[in-house]
């Protein structure tokens, strides 16, 4: 057989349960029939774990991105109650 432990060998959290079936029933199959299908079951685990890492990334982005519109918005309200106490100072000192 090529290669059995190669699928296993990620961690489980990294894979959905279909594709480690998948992968251990590929395995069991006689050897002129799974060394066929190994290099594309492989392919199908990298795509699944770069999918996985690009979706982190997004999350983290966007985590990312709330939070510095959280201080966008906290700043902008600052900034709208300075002008407004500078606007009543501005009437106070007209008057």
């Amino acid at each position: 057989m090529a290669n059995p432990q190669r699928v296993s060998a990620a961690p489980p959290e990294q894979l959905p349960a279909d594709l480690l079936r998948l992968a251990s029933a590929i395995h069991a199959l006689p050897d002129q029939y799974s060394r066929e299908l190994v290099p594309v079951l492989e392919r199908v685990v990298e795509s699944t774990k770069r999918r996985r890492r690009i979706l982190n990334l997004v999350q983290d982005a966007l985590s990312q991105l709330r939070l510095d519109m959280k201080y966008l918005m906290f700043d902008v309200e600052a900034t709208r109650r300075e002008r407004d106490e500078y606007h009543a100072r501005l009437q106070e000192n007209e008057n």
